[in-house]
């Protein structure tokens, strides 16, 4: 299917969910630097990955779920908007290291630029676990900004954005001890999809919107979300599998192949294993080995097309969608929302970045 465009409303709501990021970041750099100038590193870090790009796909599925209550994008969705994004760097920061990214939206990571200036001041100790620090820190404090801004949230409001942290930082854990032991069950890529990406990406940030727009919103509302989300948020994490894979360093802003060269459990892998012959297993070991070269991630690339692995893949993704868009049919939607949940859903599977 041909790449979808994303909504105009997607691109309005992110200049006012911008907006709120830029002034809350701008009023804590005035407050912390009037103490030490030594501080702005950190607002200049913070600024650089939250206001230097992103989809702003989870204040969009905020909205969303405001709209689906009988809501609209008051300033509370701003404000959730604006928290969901401050918390995705936060996870963004918190990846770099864990992964040993060195680009982040075709620039350097916050950890490999304070290592780099940690050689050149010739400051003392180890440069790595310096740059790696300051990145975490960097990851921590826009953890604490994201609080900030739900805080004034209704306690139903607040117990959905509580769970989705744990929910995420589980999904991560899963990730990282799945690509320590070349983990590429099916069963372990579709936990860690449902965790990380699903219900953090789209199906959470809908009940927020929900929430906020209805505290009382009916429980068969939240499900009919839920039926949206997580089908579509697996396509998504699918989609995604697919980019780390084969997706243009141009275009997606980091190294071709850094999920193989990392062991990533993605469902590309698991399904390449299940079909492959023993030679084809032999060239799809290599994932995850040290060194591994430009050549060799076209050699596994290649078994990837050749198991059928990507055309499954593929396939996946274009039924996924299917069956988030089934899921609202229980819904009483305005002709107009439901516009902006279809044209969102294919935007999300069929991205090239």
């Amino acid at each position: 299917m041909p790449k979808a465009e994303v909504p105009a409303f997607v691109g309005d709501l992110a200049h006012e969910v911008e907006a709120e990021l830029a002034a809350l970041i701008t009023h804590e750099e005035h407050r912390w630097l009037a103490d030490n100038p030594d501080l702005g590193v950190l607002f200049d870090e913070l600024r650089g990955l939250v206001l230097g790009g992103g989809k702003r796909m989870r204040p969009a599925f905020c909205l969303l779920g405001a709209l689906a209550a009988g809501g609209t994008a008051n300033a509370d969705i701003v404000r959730a908007g604006a928290a969901l994004e401050m918390l995705h760097a936060m996870a963004l920061f918190h990846d770099d290291v864990i992964d040993g990214s060195a680009s982040r939206r075709g620039h350097e990571t916050t950890h490999i630029r304070h290592t780099r200036l940690h050689v050149e001041g010739a400051w003392a100790g180890d440069a790595n676990r310096f740059g790696d620090g300051v990145a975490i820190l960097v990851g921590d404090i826009a953890h604490v900004f994201a609080d900030q801004l739900m805080g004034s949230m209704s306690a139903m409001v607040r117990d959905v954005w509580g769970q989705m942290r744990l929910e995420v930082n589980i999904g991560q854990y899963l990730d990282v001890i799945g690509s320590a032991r070349r983990d590429f069950a099916s069963t372990t890529v579709e936990r860690i999809g449902l965790l990380k990406t699903a219900k953090y990406t789209i199906e959470r940030p809908l009940h927020i919107g929900a929430l906020i727009a209805d505290p009382s919103v009916a429980g068969g509302i939240l499900d009919a979300l839920s039926g949206y989300g997580v089908s579509l948020g697996v396509a998504f994490q699918m989609r995604d599998d697919v980019l780390g894979v084969f997706g243009e360093p141009d275009v997606t802003g980091k190294p071709a192949g850094d999920d193989l060269r990392a062991s990533k459990p993605t469902a590309l892998v698991a399904e390449a294993i299940a079909a492959s012959t023993p030679a084809q297993r032999s060239v799809l070991g290599r994932i995850g080995t040290s060194g591994l070269d430009a050549s060799q991630i076209d050699d596994i690339r290649r078994v990837i097309v050749e198991t059928g692995a990507l055309a499954s893949v593929e396939s996946r993704i274009s039924t996924l969608t299917d069956v988030a868009v089934r899921a609202l049919d229980v819904l009483d939607l305005r002709e107009d929302v439901r516009e902006k949940f279809l044209s969102l859903a294919h935007a999300i599977a069929w991205r090239s970045v």
